[in-house]
Order: C-alpha cells, then sequence, then structure tokens
C-alpha cells in the first residue's frame, strides 16, 4: 500500500476532507482541488496544451519503471537548464500537506529533468537530485477519453479497468503525461468527489480558476455511478467508488497517468 499519513481539515469551497498526504505527520491544509464536481467555474483561462508527451518514453511505456522524486527538505529549487537560471523554488509539503512530488523524465548525472505541477500543462525543469529522494513504480494509470474506460497496469499486466466520467466539450479533460500529486478522502459520506479524490499534476485548459482553487485535475470517486461513461465533469476524470478505493490503495504518490 502507498505511504500516507492523516489530517484533517475543514475546506472552503468543498465538504470537509482529510488529507492523505505522503508525510510522516498530519498537517492542516485547505483543499482546492477543482475542475471537477458541481458548482460554477469562476474565469477563463487562455488554451492551455496537454502534458509532456515526451515523458512516455521515460515513465510510461508499456512494461517500463517510472522514477518518482520526492523532495527531502522543506522546498526544492528548479531550474530552466542544468546549471542555468533558476525558475522557481517549490515549497513542500505542498499548499495541500503532500511531500512534493515529481515525475523524473531523464536523469543526466546529478542532475534530474521532471514533470512540474504548474501551468503550462507539460512544463518541465531541472532539481538536483541531492535535493529529492528517488523510488521507482512499475504502475501506471491509462485513461482513455473515446472509450471513457481506464486501466492500471503493472508492467504489462493489467490490474484493473473501469468506466469513467470525462470532461464536457467546453471544459474538456486534456490529454497527456501527469502524475499523482496529493490523496485526499471527503469526510461527507455522499461527497461528489467520492471516496477519495487524487490531485493530478496538470489543470484545465480553459478554467484558470474554479470553486476557489487554480483548476487543477483531479481522479476522483462519484455519488453519481450514473455518469460514469459520459461526458459529464469540469475536466476531471471520474471513476466509481470501488475503482478510487483500490486505486488508493496501490498507487503512490507520483504514479503516472497518461489521458489520451
Amino acid at each position: 500500500m502507498p505511504r500516507h499519513a492523516l489530517a484533517r481539515l475543514e475546506a472552503p469551497a468543498l465538504p470537509p476532507v482529510t488529507v492523505l498526504a505522503r508525510t510522516a505527520a498530519g498537517v492542516i491544509l485547505a483543499l482546492a482541488l477543482t475542475a471537477c464536481g458541481g458548482g460554477e467555474p469562476s474565469s477563463d483561462a487562455a488554451d492551455q496544451g496537454g502534458g509532456q508527451d515526451g515523458a512516455e518514453e521515460a515513465t510510461a511505456d508499456s512494461g517500463a519503471t517510472a522514477v518518482i522524486a520526492t523532495v527531502t527538505g522543506d522546498g526544492v529549487d528548479v531550474y530552466e537548464e542544468k546549471d542555468g537560471a533558476k525558475l522557481t523554488t517549490l515549497a513542500s509539503p505542498n499548499e495541500y500537506g503532500a511531500d512534493r512530488t515529481f515525475l523524473v523524465a531523464e536523469k543526466d548525472g546529478e542532475w534530474l529533468n521532471v514533470l512540474l505541477p504548474v501551468r503550462p500543462n507539460g512544463s518541465t525543469g531541472w532539481v538536483r537530485e541531492s535535493d529529492v529522494e528517488l523510488s521507482r513504480t512499475d504502475r501506471r494509470m491509462e485513461v482513455d477519453l473515446a472509450e471513457h474506460v481506464f486501466t492500471v497496469y503493472k508492467g504489462d499486466e493489467v490490474e484493473r479497468e473501469g468506466e469513467i466520467g470525462t470532461g464536457r466539450d467546453e471544459t474538456p479533460t486534456p490529454p497527456g503525461t501527469y502524475y499523482f500529486t496529493e490523496l485526499v478522502e471527503p469526510a461527507e459520506d455522499d461527497s461528489p468527489y467520492g471516496a477519495y479524490a487524487y490531485g493530478l499534476s496538470g489543470f484545465s485548459p480553459t478554467l484558470e480558476t474554479f470553486a476557489g482553487g487554480p483548476g487543477q485535475l483531479a481522479v476522483h470517486g462519484t455519488n453519481a455511478n450514473d455518469d460514469l461513461g459520459t461526458q459529464v465533469s469540469h475536466g476531471c476524470v471520474r471513476v466509481s467508488n470501488d475503482d478510487i478505493t483500490w486505486i488508493a490503495e496501490n498507487l503512490a504518490l507520483g504514479t503516472p497517468v497518461i489521458i489520451g
């Protein structure tokens, strides 16, 4: 089972949730996973591209092992190029209380090229290997938008399949390669987010903000199974509560999610 710790919070825009972060101790957070459930968006954004397709070669080919980098300190410097200009410093834990995690696209000496959980989708940057702890997973989740199904692979083996709900035409689920960034558990039994919600490293291509958050995508459960198999969301991927519970029990933060 993936390593997750528990924290409680009251979310301002959504029902109270429990946050399951890959940390040693719980942290009180404010949840704003967005582009997911009911409610109205706050504003529109300029069009964003899909996830980093090039990362598939490094992390998501059939049978491949993905490399996950988890920040060990209270933040990590991200660079445009190896030994180049610093792009930004990202705090850890992240804004939801989960240890800052990246999916590694490339390793070059002491440097790692990683997918970044920022706009535009597909952004990458370089971090020093000394600033992170590396782990591996042979699991990945693939989402077929046309067929409305997801498949979880362990190497070449299919471990789990299920029906999904996807974004509406005006708020589409953007194709690309992403990864899980945090896991939350709604405290209300009949939450529109179902039993669990995994935050993704990508963002809505049409919503700059939603329900007080930044338009972040997610894979989450649902309290309306009739919506599965349809275009129903503001961009998130909806699965059954049985499926999201299995996913939460088996897939670690950093696991690749390939949407296409």
